[in-house]
């Protein structure tokens, strides 16, 4: 569960948590309305955010989740139809290299596999690479540097999946870009797309713990932290997750990357459960050593969607049905693909 912070304003520090994002979609009610609702300085009075969202920064506080309700558009499956507040995620994990962009672009397209609309966003300015997981490199026109610079619309720059057209992706900027984003400009890009009707937005943190990480945690209420079985990846977790809860992020899950299962057996690497105990986190799940995570890297299509999927891919899966909650039971690294009738026989012999 996600501890509430004081809830008086002038207690906290503007350095500390966006915390106008926060009264925004659920907090007490203001006056003089939350600081967001002005566009910054580098905005202009003619940004798309600040004019075309203004009266959901004012009044909306919930996401209806019936998230396609568009006939004209094909291909959607239907979602819950109660309400429920959309769910901003932030991956991370401090080290770079342990699978964080192949974590986001494969938890994104399982949840929206599940009727869900799904938002992701590739906060790494200057090194983005999501797009090329998700294979959409040549279709971004806009970013999310000329959304806040007034050039285009939210929705020009949000670039559809061809596959499944409930999953969006948005680029924070071409490499050739350097622009100065603050906190209050990644609340108001994630407040916008949940007033487009967006139910979950995934934000692919980039690495370290630098000015690029403060942003991409900013907006979110909920983490999931990857890390692989070594102990220099587990320091930095255990420093991101502490991070995290400075910044009012309790909500914390842990994903363990490319675990090798022979190696545990011969006490050449620590086991998940080993890793857990270490960081004293929630797990999420574990995913295993594969090959086939290059191949499809280099194809431009994620795990989870291939016909034959992969011990990786089954285990990612698994993984985002347990983040929505719609799961229950951990995958078993040494038979990933063990099916219901399998485990109800396995009870009985037992």
């Amino acid at each position: 569960m996600q501890a509430t912070g004081p809830t008086a304003a002038s207690t906290r520090q503007p350095t500390m948590l966006p915390s106008g994002g926060q009264r925004a979609r659920g907090g007490p009610a203001q006056t003089s309305g939350p600081r967001l609702m002005q566009a910054p300085a580098s905005c202009g009075r003619s940004c798309p955010l600040a004019s075309s969202h203004v009266g959901y920064f004012q009044s909306r506080r919930k996401v209806q989740v019936a998230a396609f309700q568009d006939p004209e558009e094909e291909g959607l499956m239907a979602a819950p139809s109660d309400a429920q507040e959309a769910r901003i995620v932030v991956i991370t994990s401090g080290k770079g290299g342990v699978g964080k962009t192949t974590t986001s672009a494969n938890l994104g397209m399982s949840i929206a596999r599940l009727g869900y609309k799904v938002c992701l966003i590739d906060a790494d300015i200057g090194l983005r690479n999501l797009d090329l997981l998700l294979g959409l490199e040549n279709r971004i026109l806009y970013t999310a540097i000329d959304i806040l610079d007034g050039e285009c619309r939210l929705d020009q720059a949000l670039i559809r999946d061809k596959r499944w057209k409930n999953l969006s992706l948005l680029s924070m900027s071409r490499n050739r870009q350097r622009y100065n984003i603050t906190r209050a400009h990644m609340v108001q890009l994630c407040e916008a797309i949940i007033a487009l009707g967006y139910q979950f937005i995934i934000l692919d943190c980039p690495a370290g713990i630098d000015v690029g990480f403060i942003n991409a945690i900013s907006p979110a209420k909920e983490a999931v932290i990857v890390t692989t079985p070594e102990i220099t990846s587990i320091r930095d977790a255990d420093r991101v997750a502490g991070l995290l809860e400075a910044n009012g992020i309790y909500n914390v899950k842990l994903l363990v990357n490319r675990v090798r299962s022979e190696m545990i057996q011969k006490n050449d690497m620590m086991s998940v459960k080993d890793v857990q105990e270490m960081l004293g986190i929630p797990l999420l799940g574990a995913i295993p050593e594969d090959p086939q995570v290059i191949i499809s890297t280099n194809r431009g299509e994620p795990l989870v969607l291939q016909k034959k999927m992969p011990d990786s891919g089954v285990a990612l899966e698994a993984a985002a049905q347990r983040l929505i909650g719609k799961l229950d039971y951990f995958v078993d690294l040494n038979n990933p693909h063990k099916g219901l009738f399998q485990k109800i026989g396995e009870m009985f012999n037992n």
